[in-house]
């Protein structure tokens, strides 16, 4: 029996699913707004649920982080769709509640995997409803199964490991590296730009999440 539950399965098929058909009807900044946002706010409000009290330089370091991200999507932000909205938080909820569940475990490789075959009978009949909408080629195959099973594989367990010594508050706001790092992808793989837009919102996220992190120790 491979580790992992279907609870965590499911929530992780709810992000990928809903993430996927969001970004349908989403510009690019939008959705990372919305994403994140939801994210943030569902382990944020976790965390104090369950008696976190995070000191005034966590919160500082949070809003400068998210003001961060703001400013770096900034210009590619449009009226969102409703259904493209709710499709998008469903996404940020399930991603936040599927990493406060792992915020325990002591084999996050065991869970990762168990959790990735759990997810595959989901998967395969989400793909079956939408069978006549699906479009195939080699490329397509290749890079779908690379950047599921290696690239988002691996990013999973990591951040399976990297939980067990975050609190709530500093897990949520360290996954504000994720438009920072995509970023640096595009600079190096991709000889994109370095803008004074991307310096500086790399700059606040960056310093917030280190605010947010070192805000622990004056508790």
């Amino acid at each position: 029996k491979p580790a992992g539950n279907w609870v965590s399965a499911t929530l992780l098929f709810l992000y990928v699913a809903a993430f996927s058909l969001a970004y349908v009807d989403l510009e690019a900044g939008t959705g990372a707004l919305i994403l994140f946002g939801s994210v943030q706010a569902t382990m944020i409000l976790s965390g104090l649920a369950y008696g976190e009290r995070p000191h005034l330089l966590q919160w500082m370091g949070l809003t400068l982080a998210l003001v961060g991200l703001l400013y770096l999507v900034a210009p590619d932000l449009s009226a969102p769709t409703f259904k493209g909205s709710i499709l998008m938080v469903v996404a940020g909820v399930s991603w936040g509640l599927y990493s406060l569940r792992g915020r325990g475990t002591a084999h996050p490789l065991a869970e990762t995997t168990g959790n990735f075959i759990r997810s595959v009978p989901l998967v395969a009949g989400l793909s079956l409803i939408m069978f006549w909408n699906i479009h195939f080629s080699t490329n397509g195959i290749l890079l779908a199964a690379l950047s599921g099973s290696v690239t988002s594989g691996l990013g999973y367990v990591i951040w399976y490991s990297a939980l067990k010594g975050l609190t709530t508050i500093q897990a949520a706001t360290v996954q504000l590296l994720v438009p920072v790092l995509a970023a640096l992808g595009g600079l190096i793989f991709l000889s994109e730009g370095l803008t004074p837009r991307l310096l500086i919102s790399a700059m606040m996220i960056l310093g917030g999440i280190a605010q947010t992190v070192a805000g622990s120790r004056n508790l």
